[in-house]
């Protein structure tokens, strides 16, 4: 069952989500901390390259179906035009300032 966006329960992946789903690149990245990190299946990528290629380009969809460790733990259908749905799990760190300093993705 899916968890409607504005259910989840960590304030900043609750945006990141939702910046997601709007295809707002803009959101997106003020969301991040500066130094932000990210991986996919394990393998640290370049954050900028990444989003443009998997989300914004290709049209990124996550429909999450479930949450742990204080919601910045999901696990989400993610779609998009160049692979099409999968079963996704993602990771987030959130810092102080609550910005996602890293956030981890890959099949679930």
């Amino acid at each position: 069952m899916t968890i409607q966006t504005t259910r989840l329960s960590d304030p900043a992946v609750r945006a990141f989500v939702a910046a997601v789903n709007a295809h707002d690149r803009e959101a997106f990245l003020s969301l991040l901390a500066p130094d932000a990190t990210m991986a996919d299946d394990g393998n640290d990528r370049d954050l900028g390259q990444w989003i443009d290629q998997e989300i914004f380009s290709s049209h990124g969809h996550m429909e999450v179906d479930n949450e742990s460790n204080g919601g910045r733990a999901l696990i989400a259908r993610y779609s998009n035009d160049t692979w099409g749905e999968m079963r996704t799990r993602w990771d987030f760190t959130v810092n102080e300032e609550g910005r996602i300093a890293r956030f981890e993705t890959g099949q679930a």
